[in-house]
């Protein structure tokens, strides 16, 4: 199903998503190694893909040598925090492939505060695609889920973080939330060639109606268009209604 540049699928089972997802990350992969000799891609975290990370873990034959991970967005906690989109990253997926340490780029939750904490991984992304002032990075593939209320990465309705225009890491202080964040924005992934989104669950269905729909511009989960790339939501039967 189309509606305007996005497009909606519907799996039976998350499973039968994870193995669409892989076939699409393995055609990715090789057509931006074919090309430029490495793959990006940036990953969420929450809990939709957990089951897909531990997916892919297991494909043999994936070029990890020549791929690139980066995380989307994360709390300002330690690695080893249950919290950490990283640590959940590094347990499903990183720890049981052989990709190199120099290939993983997680943002740094160490520094003295989030505001320098976004600002390190600026200069990482900038100076890992080369890119000069003013041009943005372009990720092969990023990877993004949605929340209830319609954030996706740690954009959020109504907050700041959503009117960036030419940073491309900020930190997200939302007050009454547990932890800090820091986040790519929103000029960034839709820089992107390749955007999915993960999406499962009962409790995800008034969002999705929404998107669908478009209704409500306003969600996060909505300013997410690519300039050039491609958008395509991939959602369980229970997501979809």
């Amino acid at each position: 199903m189309n509606s305007g540049s996005a497009e909606y699928l519907v799996f039976e089972k998350t499973d039968d998503i994870w193995r669409f997802m892989e076939e699409k990350w393995s055609a990715i992969s090789s057509s931006a190694i074919e090309k430029k000799g490495y793959f990006t891609a940036a990953l969420s975290g929450g809990k939709t893909p957990v089951g897909f990370y531990e997916h892919l873990s297991t494909v043999r034959g994936l070029p990890w040598d020549k791929t690139h991970i980066f995380v989307v967005d994360e709390r300002f906690v330690p690695p080893e925090s249950p919290d950490s989109n990283y640590g959940m990253l590094r347990k499903t997926l990183l720890s049981r492939i052989s990709l190199p340490t120099k290939n993983i780029h997680p943002i740094a939750t160490v520094e003295p505060s989030v505001i320098v904490s976004a600002e390190k991984y600026k200069k990482e992304l900038k100076s890992l695609f080369n890119s000069s002032e003013g041009v943005l990075p372009e990720f092969d593939l990023v990877l993004l889920g949605v929340g209830e209320d319609g954030h996706t990465a740690s954009l959020f309705p109504g907050t700041e973080a959503l009117k960036e225009r030419e940073r491309l890491v900020v930190p997200v202080m939302l007050g009454t939330a547990l932890h800090d964040r820091i986040t790519l924005t929103l000029p960034v992934i839709n820089h992107a060639l390749n955007i999915f989104f993960l999406v499962s669950g009962r409790r995800k269905r008034a969002v999705m109606r929404k998107l669908r729909n478009g209704h409500d511009m306003t969600l996060p989960a909505a300013m997410v268009k690519p300039e050039k790339g491609t958008l395509t939501f991939l959602m369980d039967r229970e997501a979809a209604g």
